[in-house]
């Protein structure tokens, strides 16, 4: 089977629903789908993350990060440090897992340093994103966190079929990688029963376009992208409006801009070993 074919293959299986996800991202999911049940109140939540070790030892190590225990005293326990989180950040918790651990499924070295490259960019754009909607365009920052840890979610599962397919990432200057990704991008968004404003956010983001002022959950997208330091490793390119950086200057300084990537930097750093790592 050759690259396009491969392409075909794959994006046929997408579209109509038949995704495949390695074993140990099927757990964090099928947690992910339990904590997204209306009816999942706090007493639930607290019983399935005790029964995930990992993820129980990263909600205490996130309530314990210096973004959320500005001078209280140390959380030890599960209960309290899902109270000390909230709800939000805690599926947000869950979909770094998700996300994190495609990229530890992955068998060929090759493969596996593409994952880390672009587990790398997924962290600057989620905590660019992040400040960027703090301080510039508005929206809810929790959700802009989450929109970018999630964004790349497409291109993590291509990773994963490519171990299946010696070569299917190579240089790809008809962009066929895109296409795929497109669709996979759907099947696998509503698989995680992404929330629409998150979804519609990723789903437009390779066609977007930057507005001015940027005011809306794309936007902010749009603007992590392109002061993210490390690129995606498949080549794949965000567009932006003719101009849209001079633009910005408009609307934010150099020193502002400047502390935004260095807030983003120590937001990184304060809840790594918790979320991001």
């Amino acid at each position: 089977m050759n690259r396009i074919e491969a392409f075909g293959y794959i994006a046929a299986q997408a579209a109509r629903g038949d995704i495949s996800f390695p074993t140990s991202v099927n757990a964090v999911l099928r947690l992910q789908q339990a904590l997204n049940e209306p009816d999942c109140h706090l007493e639930e939540a607290i019983r399935l993350v005790l029964g995930e070790p990992q993820l129980a030892a990263r909600t205490v190590a996130l309530a314990n990060s210096s973004a959320f225990n500005a001078g209280n005293a140390p959380i030890t326990n599960v209960r309290a440090a899902v109270t000390r989180i909230g709800y939000r950040n805690l599926q947000m918790l869950v979909a770094s897992l998700v996300v994190r651990q495609f990229g530890t499924c992955i068998q060929t070295p090759g493969l596996r340093a593409k994952a880390e490259q672009l587990w790398e960019h997924t962290v600057q754009v989620a905590t660019l994103a992040q400040v960027f909607a703090r301080r510039v365009t508005f929206v809810n920052p929790d959700t802009a966190m989450f929109t970018g840890i999630v964004h790349e979610i497409g291109a993590f599962y291509l990773l994963t079929r490519a171990d299946e397919f010696p070569g299917l990432l190579d240089d790809d200057d008809e962009r066929w990688g895109e296409l795929c990704e497109d669709v996979v991008m759907r099947e696998v968004g509503r698989r995680l029963a992404l929330p629409e404003p998150v979804a519609q956010a990723v789903f437009e983001l390779r066609g977007g376009w930057l507005n001015m002022p940027p005011s809306s959950l794309l936007d902010t997208l749009l603007l992590a992208n392109l002061y993210a330091r490390v690129p995606s490793p498949l080549g794949i390119k965000v567009p932006l409006p003719e101009h849209s950086e001079s633009a910005l200057d408009f609307l934010v300084d150099e020193a502002t801009l400047h502390a935004i990537i260095g807030e983003a930097a120590e937001l990184s750093e304060s809840m790594g070993q918790a979320v991001l790592v």
